[in-house]
């Protein structure tokens, strides 16, 4: 039997959580969808009934001619997945919107998962299992060293095909801070670049795997073929953002880019130049400048040089020591001029690939895009222009939760 009072608090956890965060839109539908199956148990919900009263859509609404709603329930499933594998994980009940359904489902952990243990039960959820219950959207990770195979960022992107971004209503998916801060990289003449890191490595998944060194590794087979989680759930959001604008994005790893893609189109670069590679070819950023640690106890970790700090800054801005749990990190967000005037670049990078994942966060998320707006003091897309910026990250349990604007320089 439903368990009100849990199903509302479960409710309640969604919508303050991480995953839910600044998305208005999916708050409302699970607020709602969540009411009318207390209201009106067994009743199935409509998808023009969801199109009129939770998103305005007019008396003519027709669901086979806007998909608005669809791509709403795809994302918000989407959401869900995410809740339950990081910040939910321990939740005692789970709240379920079966795919080809907009009747929420609310489950009992233990009675879902209660034959097979603990461990097995994260495992089962992320897997997905027959019949109904919950399916994983996210990708699994291949390694204890925070890799993810780069197949899972062309999993990711099928997604698209499913959820129909494109045929949605930009109006309920495009707020105005998207539409501001991406019109350049929406509007072009060709579908932008996103160049992702993926570093040279030595040895293999199953044996473990190391940051490949030259002095060390002679000749030894190189693995360039991963990249981390931060970058592949960064573009992700990518995705979606530009699916809510119509627009593609055209995906490549580092070591694929070459200088024509630089002259001829804009690109947006995940990952810092100790990973991409290709940052160190191009134009890139002078503010603020990634740099390896050479010598001392935090040598070979990453830290962002403050070229020239202004008063009340860090001179430089560096993550939590490498042999603790992360708690900080600290990331680059900046657009700058490409080897082309004609063409831009935006670089987002943080010193590990979580402060890389909270970066395009940043700029893919409306609370943090309106206040980066707001401090650019640019209220429409003719007045954005070169920016560098470095936000501090909060990390808990491996999710980036809150991040920060701490320094910001601006050019003609």
């Amino acid at each position: 039997m439903l368990d009100r009072v849990q199903f509302q608090a479960e409710i309640d956890r969604l919508v303050a959580s991480h995953s839910l965060h600044g998305s208005e839109s999916l708050c409302k539908l699970l607020k709602y969808l969540a009411r009318q199956a207390l209201e009106h148990p067994g009743v199935p919900v409509k998808e023009y009934q969801i199109a009129t009263e939770v998103f305005g859509r007019q008396a003519d609404f027709d669901p086979q001619l806007d998909s608005m709603v669809r791509v709403q329930a795809g994302r918000l499933r989407a959401k869900l997945a995410e809740y339950y594998n990081t910040e939910g994980a321990s939740d005692p009940f789970i709240v379920e919107l079966p795919k080809g359904s907009y009747a929420v489902a609310f489950h009992d952990r233990t009675n879902l998962f209660g034959e097979v243990g603990n461990h097995s039960e994260a495992k089962g959820f992320a897997r997905g299992v027959e019949n109904g219950r919950p399916k994983q959207l996210l990708i699994s990770l291949l390694s204890v060293a925070l890799l993810a195979a780069v197949v899972a960022i062309g999993w990711l992107l099928l997604q698209r095909k499913d959820q129909a971004i494109r045929a949605s209503d930009p109006a309920a998916v495009a707020p105005a801070p998207f539409r501001i801060f991406w019109k350049g990289f929406a509007t072009g003449q060709g579908e932008p670049w996103v160049i992702f890191s993926n570093a040279a490595f030595v040895g293999r998944p199953d044996t473990g795997m190391r940051y490949y060194n030259a002095a060390k590794d002679g000749q030894a087979p190189i693995l360039d073929h991963y990249t981390g989680v931060g970058e592949v759930l960064a573009i992700h959001n990518l995705d979606l953002v530009f699916g809510a604008l119509h627009q593609s994005i055209r995906v490549k790893r580092g070591s694929l880019f070459s200088l024509d893609d630089a002259e001829n189109d804009d690109l947006i670069f995940i990952g810092s130049p100790s990973e991409n590679l290709t940052l160190l070819e191009i134009p890139s950023t002078k503010e603020f400048v990634f740099q390896r640690i050479s010598e001392g106890v935090r040598a070979g970790n990453m830290e962002i040089v403050n070229v020239h700090p202004q008063d009340g800054e860090s001179a430089k801005f560096l993550a939590t020591p490498s042999h603790v749990p992360l708690t900080e990190d600290y990331a680059v967000v900046a657009l700058v001029r490409g080897i082309n005037p004609q063409h831009s670049e935006l670089i987002l990078a943080g010193t590990t690939t979580l402060g890389t994942q909270a970066a395009v966060e940043y700029v893919t998320r409306e609370n943090y895009l309106s206040d980066l707006l707001q401090r650019l003091k640019v209220s429409k897309p003719s007045e954005l222009k070169p920016f560098e910026a470095v936000i501090q990250v909060k990390v808990a349990k491996g999710v980036p939760v809150e991040s920060s604007l701490v320094a910001l320089r601006t050019s003609n």
